[in-house]
């Protein structure tokens, strides 16, 4: 593996996961994904910031060592204690017994519960420096429940680079090169939206106590533990975060969420897309919740202003991939989205009362009257379904004229 410069005090010790399926055991990783780490070097000491998966901890030791000759890193640095990060800790530590861990309080008690490794900790707070020699002075910002409690940014201050954990981080593998500039990161955006709905989208209102932290110092460079390293791009990157966990959609467009196992209700949410486009609404996504990955769904929902639920009577409920849906939006916060709700049955109309009171419990009314259709859509209904989505397309142009 070609060790790569970031700066000449910097260098990118990380790996890339191409044989994953899925991260978290919930997520497809079709791009694969990066497990990013980081070695920082001193006239006097050397500090590895975070560490990968344990299956790639040895590709991470070579790296390290590539760099240092026989000369031992002094320090890992833990930002988040998440396994994807902190797996190779019990071989770090073999390989370089004398390696200090560095880390807040509520990580190096995970250290211990997670791995047994205890001993020659260094417990840092906020605002504490750590100085690996002139110049290069490594300080502490914390940022807990971004995504986990221990979570935390270290700024080398010098460089005005900071090396922020998960947050900024994206779905990816690395293909070659590691840091923006030397890419097209086009491809990365989609990923970022939704690896942040995915996996911190319940945590919005700690994403904004960390911006508004970081928002203090100048940073010029940002070391994620997921997807490149930003520089010429980091404005996008902070503004998409900064929107995202605002729970701001991306586009004034809408997420149509269907389930259908005879056809009906796919009927009507095709219906419902006609009408939409009919009424000036530009960005449609369509979503089968039977077929479709659940990750790409709350994607989708994150990124678009307004929602439809349409799902038939199954067992006198919601049928179980949208449940599903609902739960995720529910999780997340995700109730500022201008929301319809479609339903079909054959004889017992239980599917839109059951989300219409589902989503009443966190706060969401259907901008207007539910619509059920008994077997099959008839006329009548279809034409339900054109009055529906022209309120929720007029509500969407309300929401987005300026007051």
């Amino acid at each position: 593996m070609k060790v790569q410069k970031i700066s000449d005090n910097v260098h990118y010790v990380g790996v890339n996961d191409r044989t994953t399926d899925r991260f978290e055991s919930l997520w497809p990783l079709p791009n694969g994904v990066s497990y990013n780490s980081y070695l920082v070097t001193g006239s006097d000491k050397s500090a590895i910031i975070d560490g990968v998966e344990l299956s790639h901890a040895l590709q991470q030791i070579d790296a390290v060592k590539s760099i240092l000759g026989d000369r031992q890193p002094d320090y890992l640095v833990i930002n988040h204690m998440e396994p994807d990060h902190s797996g190779a800790i019990s071989l770090l530590r073999q390989a370089f017994p004398d390696l200090t861990i560095v880390g807040n309080a509520q990580a190096l008690s995970m250290v211990e519960g997670f791995y047994g490794v205890t001993g020659n900790f260094l417990t840092v707070k906020e605002g504490d420096e750590l100085s690996l020699g002139e110049n290069v002075t490594l300080s502490f910002i914390m940022t807990p429940m971004v995504h986990w409690p221990e979570t935390m940014v270290t700024y080398l201050r010098e460089n005005k680079l900071a090396f922020s954990g998960d947050a900024f981080g994206c779905f990816g593998a690395l293909n070659g090169a590691v840091v923006d500039t030397d890419m097209d990161t086009d491809r990365y955006f989609s990923e970022m939206i939704r690896y942040y709905s995915n996996i911190v989208g319940k945590y919005g209102v700690f994403v904004q106590k960390a911006i508004k932290k970081l928002d203090n110092i100048e940073i010029e460079t940002i070391c994620p533990t997921h997807g490149p390293v930003w520089h010429d791009r980091i404005e996008e990157v902070v503004g998409l975060y900064n929107r995202l966990s605002r729970y701001e959609p991306l586009t004034d467009g809408v997420t149509i969420v269907y389930g259908s196992m005879y056809g009906n209700t796919e009927r009507m949410a095709e219906f419902v897309a006609e009408a939409l486009a009919d009424a000036g609404v530009r960005n449609i996504s369509i979503r089968n919740a039977a077929k479709d990955d659940l990750s790409f769904i709350i994607a989708d929902l994150f990124t678009n202003a307004g929602v439809v639920i349409a799902s038939p009577t199954y067992s006198d409920t919601v049928f179980p991939p949208l449940a599903a849906v609902i739960d995720a939006m529910t999780l997340r916060g995700l109730v500022n989205r201008p929301t319809a709700v479609l339903g079909e049955y054959t004889w017992s109309p239980q599917a839109a009362k059951k989300i219409t009171a589902r989503l009443a419990e966190c706060g969401i009314t259907p901008v207007i009257e539910p619509i059920s259709a008994k077997q099959s859509p008839t006329a009548e209904v279809l034409e339900s379904c054109k009055t529906l989505a022209y309120a929720l397309a007029g509500q969407l142009k309300k929401a987005d004229t300026p007051s």
